[in-house]
């Protein structure tokens, strides 16, 4: 795919992300459902207005009724998919700083678009131009009270009465995104006492960048610390992801997270559906319950491809994801969500009755290192992929190239690949020891630059 990437398509506001790209890829939408009813929703982004305003009159002018959910995290318009059986259009950047902007497509089955969805909808996107006869356009409507129902859905999809029996602080950053509307309502609902920052949405971002990394999390540390709180909860821009901070203000690595929630999961024969940068620490976990690890390139899409197919050969893959805190819980329901990964968190807290930094300390053993490496143009890209293709092929290392260059020493391993959202190469090296990851990717780099 050209235009779809890892996780549907994005790009700065006015150069490639423009309301002419919007126009086309919610006709192409309406052109390939065949929908009577079609939803959008946007994140916090102050793009996300004009934008969603543009894929509304797009789908209203091709003859589809649409439902204008407003501000609302990527799960919570999964869930409305999913209950109503209705398609949906997200105007989104999830991670991305704030002058980027997006689109991820999801079916009415509440998952977000298969690499054969975005692949069918590609191919109308430069070559449809849906407009219905005068009197058959689509008329529109404000959904009111699609954050609380999804907020309840959460609500019973976890142990409530064990959190709240807890007696647990947490602090939530939302980062100005469109988790705010749901996380720190419910973790009230579920007897958790809350405190926030970033909680107020606001598309410019000015708390911090949208991303969850520990570089923009000292904000919610200190909250941590200041509130003596069990757990810090962090999400990305649309609240598909989590990241915690342990009881000690200490952030928590997303492999170190997605290991210990996974390990509370599966069982033997089960299936975890990950993607190639998967961390050693999922990887032992897998080995530990005596179940098996499915790889896939890197991105939601490709996971929940890959998840649909296990599941229709009669596979049970009780959790999925990323170290990223994209983490899927498919039987509660197949999409990334951030604030139900951070209940069921709460949960493996109020089970074990220790802290936090103990119920992951059996997973915190590797040290990952992620670096990355912007480029200017397409002929930067090559140069950059050509010698990391070389440099993979020369190395004393078993190669694995279902995305970009995944080198396995034994002791450590490094994954070199393209960005399927942004323009850069993301770099990625895991070993016990810290100073082993780091010299890989000096090596590395000094491949590249040379």
């Amino acid at each position: 795919m050209e235009l779809f990437g890892s996780s549907g398509t994005r790009g700065v506001v006015g150069e490639g992300f423009t309301a002419e790209l919007v126009q086309q890829v919610a006709a192409a939408a309406a052109t390939v459902w065949d929908a009577d009813r079609i939803a959008v929703a946007r994140d916090t982004r102050l793009s996300g207005h004009p934008f969603t305003d543009v894929a509304a009159g797009t789908l209203a002018a091709a003859g589809v009724d649409v439902d204008r959910l407003g501000m609302l995290p990527t799960p919570g318009v999964a869930y409305y998919c999913a209950t109503e059986g209705v398609p949906a259009v997200h105007i989104t950047a999830s991670h991305n700083p704030p002058e980027y902007n997006g689109i991820k497509l999801l079916g009415d089955d509440g998952t977000e678009l298969s690499v054969d969805g975005y692949e069918r909808v590609e191919t109308h996107v430069f070559a449809v131009d849906a407009v219905a006869a005068w009197d058959g356009v689509g008329r529109t409507r404000r959904i009111d009270g699609a954050a609380d129902d999804y907020r309840a859905d959460l609500l019973a999809g976890v142990d409530r009465e064990a959190i709240a029996a807890a007696d647990l602080t947490v602090a939530v950053d939302p980062g100005h995104g469109a988790g705010c509307r749901v996380s720190p309502a419910l973790l009230r609902e579920l007897g958790c006492t809350v405190r926030t920052v970033n909680a107020d949405p606001d598309g410019r971002f000015p708390g911090r960048d949208p991303e969850p990394v520990a570089g923009n999390l000292s904000a919610l540390r200190r909250l941590v610390r200041s509130t003596d709180a069990d757990l810090g909860v962090a999400h990305d821009g649309d609240a598909d992801r989590a990241i915690f901070v342990d009881e000690r203000g200490e952030t928590i690595d997303g492999d170190t997270s997605f290991a210990a929630l996974a390990a509370a999961e599966i069982d033997a024969d089960d299936v975890v559906v990950t993607a190639v940068n998967v961390s050693q620490r999922l990887v032992d976990a897998v080995a530990e319950a005596d179940a098996d690890l499915d790889l896939t390139p890197i991105g939601s899409t490709h996971i929940v491809t890959r998840i649909q197919e296990r599941r229709d050969a009669g596979d049970r893959v009780p959790v999925a994801g990323e170290g990223n805190g994209g983490v899927f819980f498919p039987e509660h329901r197949l999409t990334r969500d951030g604030a139900y990964v951070a209940a069921k968190f709460l949960e493996l807290l109020a089970a074990a009755d220790r802290p936090a930094s103990d119920v992951v300390a059996p997973y915190t053993d590797y040290h990952l290192v992620r670096e990355n490496l912007p480029y200017d143009d397409d002929a930067e890209r090559d140069r950059l992929l050509d010698a990391a293709e070389a440099y993979a092929r020369g190395a004393d290392a078993d190669l694995e190239t279902t995305d970009g260059y995944r080198l396995d020493y034994g002791d450590a391993w490094l994954l070199v690949r393209p960005s399927g959202t942004e323009p850069k190469i993301r770099v990625y090296a895991e070993a016990r020891d810290a100073a082993r990851a780091e010299r890989l990717v000096a090596d590395l780099r000094a491949h590249l630059d040379a």
